[in-house]
């Protein structure tokens, strides 16, 4: 599959999973851990395995900009791990990690994907997409939710 297909596929996969629960009159635990590890799938992927293969003078500087909205969604994230759902505070914080999911998601498709296609043929972007596939499926055997933990300090390093 190409990696930017995706991503696309994963960025609505999310939003909708995220506005899902933004909706809801209560969100039960075990909902918020799924859409949790789903987000950090993603991140890990991105941060992983895309963004060092697009990584090329034409998108150093949307890469910089997605990490530190990665850094942004993980410390939102991290804070909503740490409280229950009942939480007064949750809801607000969960309506704020998706806010922010679906800025990121619009700055990716309309300024970082559009050059991507660009700089790697159908061929490499398979490729990469394979791998993300790959890793995608590692990460679903634990709880990747709790990767973001660790990952609130800084922005993760552009490889």
């Amino acid at each position: 599959m190409d990696a930017i297909d995706l991503l696309e596929r994963h960025h609505r996969e999310l939003e909708d999973k995220f506005s899902g629960l933004k909706k809801a009159s209560s969100v039960e635990p075990d909902q918020f851990a799924t859409a949790a590890d789903l987000l950090a799938i993603h991140i890990t992927i991105e941060e992983q395995h895309f963004y060092p293969a697009v990584r090329a003078r034409r998108t150093e500087d949307i890469l910089l900009e997605s990490l530190e909205e990665h850094l942004s969604l993980k410390r939102v994230l991290a804070d909503l791990l740490a409280i229950d759902t009942k939480d007064e505070k949750f809801g607000p914080k969960l309506h704020v990690l998706a806010e922010q999911l679906e800025h990121h998601h619009k700055e990716e498709e309309e300024h970082l994907f559009p050059k991507v296609k660009k700089l790697l043929d159908d061929g490499a972007r398979a490729e990469l997409g394979e791998a993300m596939q790959a890793r995608m499926s590692e990460l679903r055997q634990g709880e990747p939710r709790k990767l973001v933990l660790g990952q609130t300090r800084a922005a993760a390093p552009l490889p």
